[in-house]
């Protein structure tokens, strides 16, 4: 392993604790490979842990293959999520600092609520029979590189590009026996201050965010064994849109073609 990974954790946890830029890994002397990456979030999970933030689930990332070209990055990938960055809305609005987040940019996703472990190798309704609840969710989300330009192993060091993650009211889905297929034909628009800014639908998330659990669920025991999902998790399954520049002062709002999932407001503020 060419990387030095204690220090590029470091540099990383620094450049998360002050909000600030860094060199991009990948183009260093030796360059940054997917392993050396996942090695790099592992040891940021234990320092985050170590200094009291507490795992509760996992954000997939660039699971919306029609944004591959764009970002230049091919292949989904994951990283935990937190306490201190993770709150379940008690209704549809909320207000939500910006502080300590570099060049963020909003994301409207959908999330589940795991009741058991999922294994590799199920079915979508044996992975539909985990799934305690699912929920609409914006993810804010936020790089360390200059001008949001990076390879896929930067992204995974780099947290996954997570920062905070806000889930909506939750639906039971027990009996929501079409939820892979209802979920995939979800149909969104996101606008900020009135002005519709997107549109995304649920099968552009690796054919819909079941579909992108179930993805994660097998990439994971592949690429990453010593991480698996667990009973509790909250999982934020990636972008049903292009993820759009925010700013202080703004209010975001989403509008859903299934009126069973909450459509969703967010005030930004300094």
């Amino acid at each position: 392993m060419s990387v030095d990974v204690d220090a590029l954790a470091t540099e990383l946890l620094q450049a998360w604790d002050e909000a600030r830029c860094v060199p991009l890994p990948s183009a260093r002397p030796g360059g940054l490979g997917t392993a050396e990456a996942y090695a790099v979030g592992e040891r940021l999970r234990q320092r985050r842990v170590a200094r009291g933030e507490r795992a509760v689930g996992w954000k997939i990332g660039f699971t919306n293959r029609t944004l591959w070209p764009r970002y230049g990055v091919y292949q989904p990938m994951w990283a935990p999520v937190w306490d201190t960055t993770t709150q379940l809305l008690d209704g549809a609005e909320c207000t939500l600092s910006l502080a300590g987040l570099s060049q963020s940019r909003i994301e409207p996703e959908i999330a589940f609520g795991l009741a058991r472990a999922p294994r590799p190798g199920m079915t979508l309704d044996e992975l539909r029979g985990c799934i305690e609840w699912v929920a609409h969710a914006f993810e804010i989300v936020h790089t360390h590189f200059d001008g949001w330009r990076f390879t896929a192993p930067d992204t995974a060091a780099d947290f996954a590009l997570h920062g905070r993650l806000r889930v909506g009211p939750r639906v039971p889905v027990r009996d929501w026996t079409t939820l892979a297929g209802d979920l995939s034909a979800l149909e969104v628009e996101l606008r900020c201050d009135g002005e519709l800014r997107d549109r995304g639908r649920g099968g552009f998330v690796l054919d819909g965010p079941l579909q992108a659990l179930q993805t994660m669920v097998e990439s994971m025991a592949v690429t990453t064994p010593h991480l698996t999902l667990q009973a509790g998790d909250v999982v934020s399954t990636g972008t049903l849109t292009d993820a759009q520049p925010i700013a202080p002062g703004q209010c975001w709002s989403t509008k859903l073609s299934d009126a069973r999932l909450s459509a969703l407001r967010l005030r930004t503020e300094a």
